[in-house]
């Protein structure tokens, strides 16, 4: 079977396909229609004493007319933004789903058949995937938003998904370990009203920029109503960084 090549294609918010060679992961799946979820502070993820600038029901743009098709799923945390109700319905029970070992049992209570928890690294269709680690946020505010990850698809060629998490020194640390091809981070610089932004906004981004030759994309965009960096500010803001439109694919 001739491969697809490396691709990335965002579907919305965090929400991606990753093709590697010829097998493609969904990440992150929250297919929620637009407004039919309530604020981020509104969620039980989220601590209490967390504020929010606007009040806009979520998700706050559509889902794109695109056709999803995929081998496996891949999921990097828990937060509703990036696993909702309409994906647990939606997706198969048997789908292969890699994930947080912390979030394994959940997933499986949920009626998942095939849940993979990745403590470091493994195997897929011919796909090494490693686990790496990320910060939600600075400080306390962090340690409230819970474990967080990325992953690495290691096949002809490789792509880093951050996942929610700032700029840090394991980040770096990944980029000068893999050396990957395109590195997918999630920008959108989310914050709340009390402490730092807890996904990355120009800054980290620019220095993720710096530290690689990868081609990088930028998602988690315009679809949540605490992500207030927009694409038109970070496009104005930044250099040789790709920011899609929802549906719009990024290619090696």
């Amino acid at each position: 079977m001739p491969t697809t090549g490396t691709n990335v294609q965002l579907i919305r918010n965090a929400t991606i396909l990753v093709d590697v060679g010829d097998t493609t992961f969904l990440v992150d799946p929250m297919f929620t229609p637009q407004g039919e979820m309530p604020t981020v502070t509104d969620n039980p993820a989220v601590p209490e004493f967390l504020t929010t600038a606007n009040q806009k029901r979520n998700p706050l743009v559509p889902l794109p007319d695109v056709s999803l098709s995929y081998d496996a799923v891949v999921v990097t945390h828990r937060h509703p933004d990036h696993w909702d109700e309409a994906a647990r319905e939606e997706l198969d029970a048997d789908v292969p789903l890699f994930c947080q070992p912390e979030e394994a049992e959940a997933f499986t209570d949920e009626g998942f058949a095939d849940v993979r928890p990745v403590d470091d690294e493994t195997s897929f269709d011919g796909v090494t995937i490693y686990r790496t680690p990320g910060q939600h946020g600075h400080g306390e505010l962090a340690e409230g938003m819970g474990p967080v990850s990325g992953f690495v698809f290691e096949g002809d060629e490789t792509v880093y998904v951050a996942g929610d998490t700032i700029w840090y020194e394991p980040v770096e640390e990944i980029l000068d370990q893999f050396e990957p091809d395109m590195v997918v981070l999630n920008g959108g610089k989310a914050q709340f009203e009390q402490g730092e932004p807890i996904t990355m906004g120009v800054e980290d981004i620019s220095a993720v920029r710096e530290a690689t030759d990868a081609t990088v994309v930028v998602v988690h965009m315009e679809a949540i109503n605490h992500c207030l960096l927009s694409r038109e500010e970070l496009r104005a803001e930044t250099e040789d960084v790709h920011v899609p439109e929802d549906g719009e694919q990024i290619s090696l």
